[in-house]
C-alpha cells in the first residue's frame, strides 16, 4: 500500500510591489532550493503578495530575520504560516510566471519555449527550480549588465561565482560560444547548473565545479579572468574581493549582485581597495547590480 503523501507548508505575506519583489528576491537567494520555493505574485485587484512554499515546517524566526533585512519589521510581523495538502509544491508556486526579458536574454520555462523569437537568446530554466529563474532584480540586473558589456567586449576567460541554476554562465556561453567556469559552494546547485547547461545546449562550454571561494585548482588553472559574474550576497562578496583581485586580467570586468540598494557602497568600497572602479550601477526592485573594472594591477596571461 503506498504511503500517504506528506503535507507541505506555505508562508504568505501581503506587501506593495517593491517590497514584495525585494522580499522574494532575498528569500530566493537565501533559502535552500531543495526545500523551498518563493515568488512575488500580483493579484487580479492589483495588490501584491509573497508566497514561500516549504517541504517541511519552516524556521519562522529565521524567515522573519530575512524579511526584516529585505523590507523591515512590519512585513516580518505580518508573515502567516499555513499547512497545505500534498501537491507539486514548487511547480505550483512558479507555474504561470511569464518569461523574463533582459536585453537579448529571455529566461523562460519549458511551456514558453516556442515564444522565444529568433533575435533573442533563450535560457530555459524549469519551473521546478526555485532560484535563479530571472524573476527578481539580482538575476535580471546581471543579465542586463552582461548584455550591455558583451555588445562592446568579447571576454575570453569567464568565471561565474555562486552559479545557482547556471543562468548567467549559460547566458555568457550562448552569447560568446566560449568556455565559462561556473562554481558553487552547494553540490546540489552545481549539479542543477550542469544539467541546465546541457539542456540549453551549452554543456560543451560550461564547466561546473563545487568550490568555496576562488582557491580551487580548476579555477587557478583558468585564471586570469577577463569577466567575473558573482550574484551572491554582500558578506561573501566582500570576502572575495582580496583573493579575487590577483586572478583578474588587466581591465577585467566584475559584475556583482545580490545586493540591496543600501549595501552597494560597502561592496564598492571593498573592491575599490583592490584596484577596481565602478563603471555602472543598475537598480531593479530595490536590488543593485554593480559593474566594476580592474583599473590597476591585473595579471597578464603568459
Amino acid at each position: 500500500m503506498p504511503s500517504l503523501p506528506k503535507p507541505t507548508y506555505v508562508v504568505h505575506l501581503a506587501a506593495d510591489e517593491a517590497a514584495a519583489r525585494r522580499i522574494a528576491g532575498l528569500l530566493s537567494e537565501s533559502l535552500d532550493p531543495a526545500s523551498a520555493a518563493c515568488a512575488a505574485l500580483a493579484r487580479p485587484d492589483g495588490s501584491w503578495h509573497v508566497e514561500v512554499h516549504f517541504r517541511d515546517r519552516p524556521n519562522m524566526p529565521a524567515l522573519r530575520e530575512l524579511v526584516v533585512l529585505a523590507a523591515g519589521k512590519r512585513y516580518a510581523d505580518a508573515l502567516t504560516l499555513e499547512k497545505i495538502a500534498a501537491r507539486d509544491w514548487v511547480k505550483a508556486s512558479l507555474d504561470g510566471l511569464p518569461p523574463v526579458t533582459a536585453g537579448r536574454f529571455v529566461v523562460h520555462g519549458a511551456h514558453d519555449r516556442t515564444r522565444v523569437t529568433r533575435n533573442r537568446i533563450g535560457i530555459e530554466i524549469e519551473a521546478a527550480l526555485a532560484f535563479g529563474t530571472g524573476h527578481h532584480g539580482t538575476t535580471r540586473g546581471c543579465l542586463l549588465a552582461l548584455d550591455a558589456l558583451l555588445r562592446r567586449r568579447r571576454p575570453r576567460y569567464l568565471l561565474d561565482l555562486g552559479t545557482g541554476t547556471g543562468v548567467l554562465a549559460i547566458a555568457a556561453a550562448k552569447s560568446l560560444h566560449t568556455r565559462v567556469l561556473a562554481t558553487d559552494i552547494d553540490p546540489r546547485a552545481a549539479e542543477i547548473a550542469r544539467a541546465n547547461a546541457r539542456a540549453n545546449r551549452a554543456g560543451a562550454y560550461v564547466t561546473t565545479i563545487v568550490s568555496s571561494g576562488v582557491r580551487a585548482p580548476q579555477l587557478a588553472a583558468r585564471a586570469p579572468f577577463d569577466l567575473v559574474l558573482a550574484n551572491i550576497l554582500l558578506l561573501p562578496l566582500q570576502r572575495l574581493a582580496a583573493p579575487l583581485a590577483p586572478k583578474l586580467s588587466p581591465n577585467a570586468l566584475v559584475v556583482l549582485s545580490g545586493l540591496l540598494a543600501k549595501q552597494a557602497n560597502a561592496a564598492i568600497a571593498a573592491y575599490r581597495m583592490q584596484g577596481l572602479a565602478l563603471e555602472r550601477k543598475i537598480t531593479l526592485d530595490g536590488w543593485v547590480t554593480l559593474v566594476l573594472r580592474a583599473v590597476s594591477g591585473g595579471v597578464r596571461r603568459g
